[in-house]
């Protein structure tokens, strides 16, 4: 928990009453979007600094085989750090600091998320969070089972790869640098000119430390940690729409609050990886209210009993390899089915 209790936090509410729904659950969340500056300047230096240890060990020639361990824990201190990227491009941090605005911006070309690119598509997924058809920008696609029946085998195949966890573990190459970075670039250049300098920048700094020191260097202290950060977010990013419980609805059906309640997962950890990944593992909280701070979302969820039953998941292996299980919508079950159960029925359903 990166925060006490409700009190701890200037504006913080009492809230109780009947289970609220829709328009009246999100103005109940309004108050703990307040962001505590001197909260998130604390918890953002600290971040810094524990990433800098990282990155002088990673590049610290004898430290031997303890390189690796600096290299893997400031890959998943990186994690930290979108998470505080994520929350200023929704407006949740850093909202009068001009210089939190333009280091973060910074560190999106650093990493290849510049901030234009990643506005528009997640400012999408937010607004169409597990709506069939039309979901897939910004997020991994989904299918029905109907849909999956009339796909061609080239479409079937793109599909597969999109939800493999190949994709994910090379998610630095297909994710961030094909996906945020080389696509849209092509794409629309004029509006997305930050993605070159996104390019310029990320492999400027490759090449700066190549020349400082060499090419092990750059590759333990910032490429691998990169890669790993990339690798690990995009999965967590997977999991947090598909899961065992995950609901999907068609465009007629689908309503915000819904989506936010459930379809966007819980992922339970112990305090070390939730540090690691910001708390982001309310995520249900966070697709309620995207202006609450990534530190205020377990006093929100802890404040409204509507938000207290949450579908959960976790970084276990039994649970990563159910939601690697799960592949098509099916309607008519009310759930996510794997591809092998949807082909052991071929009858043809009344779906989507």
């Amino acid at each position: 928990m990166e925060r006490g209790t409700v009190s701890d936090i200037p504006g913080s509410p009492r809230l109780s009453g009947h289970p609220r729904s829709g328009p009246e659950l999100i103005r109940a969340s309004k108050p703990f979007s307040e962001e505590d500056s001197w909260t998130t300047w604390r918890l953002f230096i600290t971040t810094v600094a524990v990433a800098a240890v990282c990155f002088w060990a990673a590049a610290w020639k004898p430290a031997g085989p303890f390189r690796y361990i600096g290299a893997i824990v400031l890959g998943l201190t990186n994690v930290r750090l979108f998470i505080f990227y994520h929350d200023t491009m929704h407006g949740a941090l850093f909202r009068d600091s001009p210089l939190g605005k333009l280091v973060m911006r910074l560190y999106g070309l650093l990493i290849l998320v510049p901030d234009r690119v990643w506005k528009d598509s997640h400012n999408y997924h937010h607004s169409h969070n597990a709506k069939i058809v039309g979901a897939s920008i910004g997020s991994f696609p989904i299918l029905t089972v109907r849909m999956w029946r009339k796909a061609s085998s080239f479409q079937r195949l793109l599909y597969r790869m999109a939800r493999g966890p190949v994709n994910m573990i090379f998610g630095y190459f297909t994710v961030f640098l094909l996906g945020m970075v080389i696509r849209p670039l092509i794409k629309n250049p004029t509006r997305n000119y930050s993605a070159m300098w996104s390019l310029v920048i990320h492999y400027a700094s490759v090449a700066l430390i190549t020349y400082i020191a060499d090419f092990e260097t750059a590759f333990l202290a910032f490429l691998f940690p990169v890669m790993l950060s990339c690798a690990l977010g995009s999965y967590l990013f997977y999991a947090q729409h598909n899961f065992p419980d995950a609901v999907m609805k068609d465009r007629q059906n689908w309503t915000y609050t819904e989506a936010a309640l459930l379809s966007s997962s819980m992922m339970t950890g112990g305090p070390v990886m939730r540090w690691f990944t910001g708390d982001i593992g309310f995520h249900h909280v966070h697709h309620l209210n995207s202006s609450i701070p990534f530190y205020r979302l377990e006093e929100t969820m802890n404040a409204l009993p509507e938000l207290q039953a949450p579908g959960k998941t976790s970084l276990s292996l039994i649970d990563i390899w159910r939601c690697f299980d799960l592949d098509l919508w099916d309607p008519e079950a009310g759930r996510m089915v794997s591809i092998r159960e949807a082909e052991a029925h071929p009858e043809m359903r009344p779906a989507i």
